[in-house]
């Protein structure tokens, strides 16, 4: 199983809104076959599994591994629960069940009726956080939130002048890069928009550009800024109007539920992980209502005496590296 839960890791950024799903078929202790789900609209893990085995005469007396519940309906690729079926197998283990209603223990079921016996729960919690994107999208019916920013040693996250170029160090950027990659959308505020004119692309690495997302509550933004560029998604919520051009697209909210109308949307569209890269406002904002599964600081080695200062996070610490002199730290938000 963890070597299916490893495989399925390479999914990352290329199945949304598909969970990552890895697959091993075993026969008397040695593996016969692998696969993973590759990308959106491919062959699912199973079927890349099955058919990577040489000599299909063992499936019969094999045992196939995989991370999430094998799938029962008809979508972009036929149920891989039947491909199970045909193929022989009689046993299939499990860590979790797909908590998408079209799924969501049909898969065993079918299964099960079919006389394939079922392990289920191995590896449960590993499971979970591996497709925390795709559990919590369908959960909570709302994007898995990850909070990002960088700060000085001294807890500034920019200059009274809100110019923050470059905190961190070269590495921590291209890191990132990736991160960005890895995710459905990326959100800012009016104020970064503004100050730094980022592109908010996965440029430095090599993968998907993930949608762009706005702040601008009464639409004071120049439409010259990089992020109306329309050479990516973007998506810029407001008060004032609903507006589609190129590639860019005005979505009005209300004022007394802006996050949650916001969050709201993004859900409807599929959007299954959001990536927030400040400011410091929006962070905070972010932090008071909640609406946070995670949280990447990444902190320098530079002062700067005064300034904007950080958001404070004082939930568990998932983890904490050196990335080529900044000090990276993972917080989690257990309330979620």
């Amino acid at each position: 199983m963890r070597r299916a839960q490893d495989l399925a890791t390479l999914g990352i950024g290329r199945v949304s809104p598909n969970p990552q799903v890895g697959c091993v078929v075993v026969f008397k202790e040695q593996i016969i076959g692998e696969g993973w789900h590759r990308k959106y609209g491919g062959p699912h893990a199973e079927v890349n599994a099955i058919n990577s085995v040489k000599d299909r005469r063992l499936l019969p007396d094999s045992v196939l591994y995989v991370n999430l519940e094998p799938c029962s309906h008809q979508g972009k690729t036929p149920p891989c629960t039947e491909l199970i079926i045909s193929s022989g197998i009689k046993k299939v283990v499990v860590s979790n069940t797909d908590p998408n209603p079209m799924v969501s223990g049909k898969g065993i079921s079918r299964l099960r009726d079919q006389g394939v016996e079922v392990v289920e729960k191995v590896l449960e919690t590993e499971g979970s956080f591996l497709n925390r994107r795709f559990f919590t999208f369908h959960r909570q019916r709302r994007p898995y939130i990850i909070l990002k920013w960088a700060q000085t040693m001294d807890g500034f996250i920019a200059h009274s002048n809100y110019d923050s170029k470059w905190i961190s160090g070269e590495c921590s950027r291209q890191l990132v890069h990736k991160y960005r990659s890895q995710e459905d959308a990326i959100m800012v505020g009016r104020n970064t928009a503004q100050y730094d004119n980022p592109k908010l692309t996965s440029r430095h690495w090599k993968g998907n550009n993930p949608v762009r997302i706005v702040l601008d509550s009464n639409l004071r933004l120049n439409r010259d800024i990089n992020l109306f560029d329309g050479s990516v998604q973007t998506l810029c919520y407001n008060l004032k109007q609903n507006l589609i051009e190129p590639n860019v697209e005005w979505v009005q909210v209300s004022e007394d539920r802006f996050l949650e109308d916001l969050l709201d949307d993004l859900y409807h569209r599929n959007i299954q992980s959001l990536l927030i890269e400040g400011g410091a406002r929006l962070l905070g904002s972010m932090i008071s209502a909640g609406y946070w599964n995670e949280a990447r600081v990444f902190t320098s080695t530079k002062n700067f005496g005064k300034g904007i200062k950080a958001p404070i996070i004082s939930t568990q610490l998932l983890d904490e590296r050196l990335i080529s002199g900044d000090t990276l730290r993972i917080y989690s938000n257990a309330s979620n």
